[in-house]
């Protein structure tokens, strides 16, 4: 396997976006209601990393069959480093409370698409 680095190179100059961001897999590591009890400051630690612009992309997961609330959370940041990523994520009142435990990787983002859909007198936003 190569190195991080390399390979950013290399999607960079065969000419891919090589964005790269931050993922957190936060995963619940005590009772429901530890989790339950943390939510309220979980949320705004969000709206907070949100407002500073560090934060891309937040939410549940399902399950695998897609039917079920798995109770896995998806947070992805935009970071100055891997470093930086691990701090953000453990000053997250659910992983510094202890009520989820997190793993953290980097997401080189090379292909995709992204459409904003914006209704302004219908106070409507879509993303798709």
């Amino acid at each position: 396997m190569p190195l991080w680095k390399d390979y950013k190179a290399e999607a960079k100059a065969r000419g891919a976006l090589a964005h790269e961001l931050y993922v957190v897999q936060s995963i619940p590591d005590g009772a429901p209601e530890d989790v339950k009890a943390v939510l309220p400051e979980h949320l705004a630690y969000q709206a907070e990393q949100e407002a500073a612009g560090r934060l891309f992309m937040a939410g549940p997961m399902s399950d695998e069959t897609g039917e079920q609330m798995q109770g896995v959370g998806l947070i992805i940041y935009r970071a100055e480093s891997l470093e930086h990523a691990r701090a953000l994520a453990e000053d997250d009142p659910m992983h510094a409370k202890g009520a989820r435990r997190f793993t953290l990787q980097r997401w080189l983002i090379n292909e995709g698409s992204l459409t904003l859909s914006v209704k302004l007198s219908a106070q409507n936003v879509g993303l798709d």
